[in-house]
């Protein structure tokens, strides 16, 4: 065998190993419906102004991404957007939901949603932290 640093992989290289693991995953738990959840939110003109993605599977509802341009902020989009992707997991047997947001984002947002944090990383990145919440549905 040989250890070898590879500085630059081949994305098919990284995607080969994601594979291996997670055909290894899927042996040992079974398939608990994954299913992706995209909302886009689009202002008058048609432009995009936001959006979330996520995703459910075992249970639980994941929040990947959750963005609301400048001139949309503030005006219940976010909330909005977090209800809406709540209820579809509910609907899909989903009883907990967690996400994770930087010292610079949305921390409050999220609390006041109901989420509430269950560990965090220092100067990650420096000097800032990272937040992961979770919410019982």
């Amino acid at each position: 065998m040989i250890l070898e640093h590879v500085p630059n992989p081949d994305p098919a290289a990284i995607e080969r190993l994601r594979a291996a693991l997670s055909g290894y995953n899927r042996s040992q738990i079974p398939d608990k419906g994954y299913l992706p959840l995209f909302f886009s939110l689009v202002d008058d003109r048609k432009d995009f102004a936001g959006g979330l993605y996520g995703y459910v599977g075992y249970g639980w509802l994941f929040i990947d991404t959750l963005w609301i341009s400048e001139c949309a902020r503030l005006q219940g989009y976010g909330s909005k957007l977090m209800h809406a992707a709540e209820d579809i997991a509910r609907k899909h047997g989903c009883r907990r939901a967690w996400l994770d947001t930087f010292s610079f984002q949305a921390r409050r947002f999220y609390e006041k949603l109901g989420y509430t944090v269950f560990a965090e990383l220092e100067e990650f990145p420096p000097g800032h932290r990272r937040y992961f919440l979770r919410k019982n549905l």
